[in-house]
């Protein structure tokens, strides 16, 4: 049987979107799931669109029933640094009830390979250069239901044989992002020949071009070496905030980035960069395009909007 059942989470997405152009690139019948209805179908007879919440699982029970699936990508949930008393039980509730969800209903004896997608912001105020041996140590409600999301994968993987992969996310990039990220506010910022606000930005930082991360991604999916193990993908070459900025401004050649008018978050980690030797080693992966390229890249996307 050609096992090429391949289901995304949070796939209408900004990694989700890129994600399932490639996977249909490369032959997989995709299935995207998404808590909201598709931005941009693509025309393809190899995607099958379902609209569900993982929160309910009930509802995602239904949207499964049926469904053949032999590998997962969960991209689902959102970035959130709120409060827990601000909101932040919502905010575990996607990452790690949806997780629990997620697997109660899939068909175990089919899934060849399910890739959960973390976050640097796991690693909090550890010192950098970040790696996957450190204990994790979570400093909101999103990088909790992480953590928790992971260990509840791992032990699936070690006593029930679960085949997953743990993927730790830095700061990915590229054209399609949400217009609030960081490097689309700068490149708007830049083009509308605006003043605006930033921090000092002496933070040291991790970029990764978008193709970087999905490569990434769909090697892991079907490296049975991989299997229990968690792997940052990043690019591993740090860079100070205010050098992307700069770059930015010096490629648009207008916009006025205020530095020092936006304050650091509290607790904020100001050097937050990934050890990427292990991606190198069990994926054979490494990133492949240079961060000034990448920017050039999305620049011209944003241009052509």
């Amino acid at each position: 049987m050609d096992c090429k059942n391949l289901l995304i989470v949070g796939g209408t997405g900004f990694i989700g979107q890129h994600l399932v152009k490639q996977a249909i690139e490369c032959n997989y019948n995709v299935i995207v799931l998404s808590s909201k209805k598709h931005i941009e179908k693509l025309h393809s007879q190899n995607i099958d669109y379902i609209i569900a919440d993982i929160r309910d699982f009930k509802q995602l029970k239904k949207a499964l029933y049926h469904r053949e699936v032999h590998y997962v990508v969960n991209l689902g949930g959102y970035i959130d640094h709120v409060n827990f008393m601000s909101g932040g039980y919502s905010v575990i509730d996607t990452h790690f009830n949806g997780v629990l969800n997620l697997v109660r209903c899939l068909d175990w004896s089919k899934i060849k390979g399910f890739v959960q997608i973390g976050s640097s912001d796991e690693y909090g105020n550890l010192k950098a250069p970040q790696s996957e041996n450190q204990r994790e140590r979570p400093i909101s409600s999103y990088s909790l239901g992480k953590v928790a999301a992971n260990q509840f994968l791992q032990m699936l993987n070690r006593e029930e044989g679960f085949p997953i992969v743990l993927l730790r996310f830095f700061l990915v990039y590229g054209p399609g992002q949400d217009e609030k990220r960081f490097i689309p506010q700068i490149i708007q910022g830049c083009l509308k020949e605006e003043s605006f606000p930033v921090s000092l930005g002496e933070q040291l930082r991790d970029f990764c071009y978008i193709d970087d991360v999905v490569q990434g991604i769909l090697s892991a999916m079907k490296c049975s070496d991989a299997y229990g193990e968690i792997i940052n993908i990043a690019s591993g070459d740090p860079i100070k905030i205010r050098k992307v900025i700069e770059l930015i401004r010096n490629r648009i050649g207008k916009g006025s980035p205020q530095f020092g008018k936006i304050k650091y978050r509290k607790g904020e980690n100001m050097a937050l960069y990934a050890d990427i030797s292990k991606a190198k080693k069990i994926l054979s992966w490494r990133p492949a395009t240079k961060l000034s390229k990448g920017i050039d890249k999305t620049i011209s996307y944003y241009q052509e909007m």
